[in-house]
């Protein structure tokens, strides 16, 4: 029976158990030729060709036929921003790829935007003509759209993309803007602050609270950079007052419900107000004597710690050392504060540092102006010794150009320990001046001018000017042409060509015509001494003389000709040639003619300016100069070549109002020799400083003198001082410049002719 049953098994679940084996080995082989891909089939493409579609994918024909490849795909095909929808599926052996593409952008628009014109907004955003559209892109740039309106102060802008479908499968993108209305500042407000009141910190940001005559500056406008620049300029005013331990715990600006107003509130800790204690100077430098450095240091024992004090410290001593030939050295302060005694003490710690040199140096943001341009106002070039003090005076050169809105000079290490780069990074404004001007002058009359400048010719930094004067007693043509950088050396040279007409009857009864042309050159003799030599042709014509004008008038009426050669010798340390507020500059001018022409001539003027800051924001002015005039040979001067004064150059008196007269005709003859100065003080007079207006209280004093005529009992020549005293107001107006001044002679002749009041305005548009 058992061998029975086993024969029965043997017989029925051999074969069973064959097969099944023969089953199991051949699926794997059967699964694998069903999983592989055997074709690539693309749907749905229209302006894409399916080997694109293919490139994107990381399966290929004869790869196996997996969810984890499909989903690859699927990622792949969606990242490449081509497509707006993708299905894959498999069909049999074959891969089916369907794809819906995405347009293309026919034309990006912008509608209803009128504060940020079109080219400004497409500069910002990411999506151009010609490009894929996709609805991703279209959020990012609305996002950007509204950074760009909120830093110009329009937080309740309203940003709507519309999409215009074309044929062929493009789009029309249309953004339509509701720009609102600008979201300003109406309160700033301390909290904290024990020693300043509001009035006083907000004097020292530049945000400011939205008052109605701010209608031409966008202070007033929310801007999240500006805020954290505030509170950088008062940490640093405090710290200049000697609140050490000053901190400003937090800013936070509440936009009001109705997105129309913006509540900034800070909130500050003052903390303790120091002195200065001891002052120590450590020099690790080998052989120095560090007590050599003492006539450096600015700030003294017992004062109110001042930061900026510390800082010009720094630099003082960091130039002095470099005079002392050492170049590489690094002045570093340590502030130790005594809280119990409110005082702290300084050290000013000298070490010596590797020599570091200027590898490379960088100017970006120039779409205009070429690097040569900025490149040789710099003192460091690649390869010198690098320079603080240099690199400082070289932003301050840049800046004098005025071709840039800001600049910004940012020194990072170089590719080895021993050398950096410096970064100039410069935005640049409009150079060029076509503007058509009115106004009025108590000199000159009603004006009107038309005026072509460009600064920066071809973005070369030449200087054009074409420009035409027409008043009531004065017509002007001139034209100027300057090359700052003559032969690619620090060598300016320039051409100038006038034409001049003067109605002189009020004051000297007659009328005088000047035409001429001159070649100018000038050069440095040191980092700020400068000489310039000029060559003078004219013709000068005095006419229209008045039957009843004096003798010695009358006597000269007819043409001169004159060939001058002149020189102008200028030192000029001022912070500024724009705005100074502190520094000098000195001038020293000669000329001399008779070589050619009917002229004979040698004159001279010096004179000096000096400007001292008060406080930040007063200022004062002393000016001094003088100069005289001589004939030779058989040659007087004239009297088209006489100085004159008064008026500008000496407030109280009219123009030509001081000097030689011809009492029985009454008419200003000029003089051979002059002296004049001058004290001013400017100051704010409580308006916002960016009115600019400001406030001027003034004396003028000086002489003219001395004419090569005979005596004569109706010629009055005295040497005497003349001298006035005034105050003015200037405002730098949207319209032009106008200055308003009331002055009054405490000294002078009574043939002089006085003048009280004088004003001067022009507006260009």
């Amino acid at each position: 029976m058992n061998n029975l049953n086993m024969t029965l098994i043997k017989n029925m679940f051999l074969p069973l158990f064959l097969a099944g084996f023969l089953l199991i080995t051949a699926l794997p082989n059967v699964a694998q030729a069903q999983s592989r891909i055997s074709e690539i089939r693309v749907q749905g493409t229209e302006r894409i060709e399916p080997a694109t579609v293919l490139s994107y994918m990381d399966v290929r024909v004869g790869d196996d036929l997996t969810a984890n490849a499909l989903d690859n795909a699927l990622k792949s095909l969606f990242a490449s921003g081509l497509f707006a929808d993708v299905s894959v599926g498999a069909d049999g052996g074959a891969l089916v790829v369907n794809v819906v593409e995405n347009p293309i952008i026919n034309q990006v628009a912008f509608e209803g935007n009128e504060d940020i014109d079109d080219n400004e907004l497409q500069a910002e955003i990411q999506l151009r003509p010609r490009q894929v559209f996709t609805r991703t892109k279209v959020q990012e740039d609305i996002t950007r759209l509204y950074q760009i309106y909120r830093r110009n102060g329009r937080f309740s802008a309203d940003i709507d993309p519309k999409v215009i479908k074309l044929d062929q499968n493009r789009v029309d993108l249309v953004f339509e803007i509701d720009e609102g209305a600008v979201t300003r500042i109406r309160t700033i407000r301390f909290v904290g602050n024990e020693h300043y009141d509001d009035d006083r910190l907000r004097s020292e940001i530049s945000t400011k609270e939205n008052r109605w005559y701010r209608f031409f500056s966008s202070a007033d406008r929310y801007d999240p950079d500006r805020l954290a620049f505030d509170q950088e300029l008062l940490r640093r005013f405090y710290l200049s007052e000697g609140y050490a331990d000053f901190q400003i715990s937090s800013a936070v600006a509440e936009l009001s419900k109705d997105k129309d107003h913006f509540f900034v509130t800070m909130t500050l800790e003052e903390g303790a107000r120091y002195k200065v204690g001891e002052i120590a100077i450590n020099s690790a430098i080998r052989n120095f004597d560090a007590s050599a450095l003492t006539s450096s240091v600015t700030i003294k024992k017992g004062e109110w710690y001042n930061a900026d004090e510390v800082k010009r410290t720094i630099d003082e001593m960091t130039d002095a050392l470099g005079d002392l030939q050492y170049a590489f050295v690094e002045v570093r302060p340590e502030i130790n504060r005594n809280r119990d005694a409110q005082t702290v003490d300084i050290a000013f710690n000298i070490s010596e540092t590797p020599p570091v040199f200027v590898e490379r140096i960088n100017v970006s943001g120039n779409s205009r102006t070429l690097d040569k341009v900025v490149r040789r106002e710099l003192l460091l070039v690649e390869g010198d010794p690098f320079n603080k003090s240099k690199l400082a005076r070289s932003e301050q050169e840049i800046r004098n150009l005025d071709f840039f809105e800001t600049i910004d000079v940012i020194t990072k290490p170089g590719s080895a320990p021993d050398k950096t780069a410096i970064d100039v990074n410069v935005r640049e404004k409009s150079t060029g001046d076509l503007s058509v001007g009115a106004g009025f002058s108590t000199a000159d009359g009603p004006l009107a001018d038309f005026r072509i400048r460009e600064r920066n010719f071809m973005g070369k930094g030449q200087d054009v000017v074409l420009a035409s004067t027409i008043a009531g007693k004065r017509t002007e043509f001139d034209f100027s042409f300057t090359e700052p950088y003559f032969l690619g050396r620090d060598l300016s040279a320039g051409v100038d060509a006038f034409h001049i007409t003067r109605d002189l009857q009020d004051e000297s009864s007659f009328d005088q015509q000047r035409s001429g042309a001159g070649l100018r050159v000038g050069y440095p003799l040191s980092e700020f001494w400068r000489q310039t030599l000029r060559v003078r042709g004219e013709t000068n014509e005095i006419t229209d003389v008045d039957a009843t004008a004096s003798r010695f008038i009358r006597d000269q009426e007819g043409t001169r000709d004159t060939i001058a050669f002149s020189q102008r010798l200028v030192y000029d340390v001022r912070d500024s040639k724009i705005f100074p507020t502190d520094g000098m500059m000195f001038w020293f001018d000669t000329e001399v003619t008779g070589l050619g022409g009917d002229s004979k001539y040698i004159s001279g003027v010096t004179g000096a300016s000096y400007f001292i800051p008060v406080t930040d924001s007063v200022v004062l002015n002393f000016l001094g100069e003088v100069g005289a005039i001589e004939g030779y040979g058989d040659e007087n001067v004239t009297i088209n070549e006489r100085f004159y004064m008064g008026g500008s150059d000496l407030r109280g008196f009219e123009k030509s109002g001081v000097g030689p007269r011809d009492i029985s005709t009454d008419d200003a003859l000029g003089g051979n020799r002059f002296y004049r100065g001058s004290i001013e003080a400017s100051f704010p007079v409580g308006l916002a400083e960016e009115l600019g207006v400001k406030g001027h209280a003034f004396t003028d004093f000086g002489s003219l003198f001395e004419i090569d005529e005979a005596s004569d009992p109706a010629l009055r020549d005295e040497s005497s001082i003349r001298a006035s005293a005034g105050v003015g107001l200037s405002w730098r107006s949207p319209f032009g410049p106008l200055r308003v001044n009331l002055a009054v002679p405490y000294s002078d002749e009574d043939f002089d002719q006085d003048e009280v009041f004088s004003f001067n305005f022009g507006t260009r548009f």
